[in-house]
């Protein structure tokens, strides 16, 4: 990496990072979070038995939606035509863990569209089961790993 930030300019003004020029590649990314709760709201969003139905379902939903509107949401981002957006769900002892990929053939990365639906599907969680616990955290995310680009493949530290 050069050091120098890519959505600025010359003189510092925030730019959209001109792609035009670069060979459309395979490209993925995979993110992670999790959100904490207490143990009777784990169980009844895990078992679909939420006050509002089956939240991970919903959540599931939500981060496909998201990882779509990514453009929309963060500023300087490209709108993508993703090729596929898949999110995982793992019941831990305290928390749900989700963990999402994002893939196309494009001239830029999708961090940001995985990025984007595990924070969606995480906040849907949190919707779907504040009334069993407000106290509820999100934690964690973060970027797993990135395939493809010029600057190649890269995943997070352990």
């Amino acid at each position: 990496m050069n050091g120098r930030l890519t959505h600025l300019d010359e003189s510092g003004a925030a730019r959209m990072v001109d792609v035009g020029g670069k060979p459309a590649t395979a490209r993925s990314a995979t993110a992670t979070g999790r959100i904490r709760m207490s143990p009777g709201a784990l169980a009844a969003l895990a078992d679909g038995a939420g006050p509002k139905g089956d939240a991970l379902a919903a959540a599931r939903i939500a981060g496909i939606m998201a990882a779509k509107k990514t453009a929309e949401l963060i500023p300087l981002c490209h709108p993508l035509a993703l090729d596929a957006v898949s999110l995982d769900f793992a019941v831990e002892p305290d928390a749900v863990r989700i963990t999402a990929t994002a893939s196309l053939t494009g001239r830029t990365g999708v961090e940001m569209e995985a990025m984007t639906a595990v924070c969606v599907a995480l906040l849907t969680l949190y919707d779907m089961g504040k009334a069993l616990d407000k106290a509820m955290a999100i934690e964690g995310v973060r970027l797993l790993a990135k395939r493809g680009g010029k600057s190649g493949d890269w995943n997070a530290p352990e």
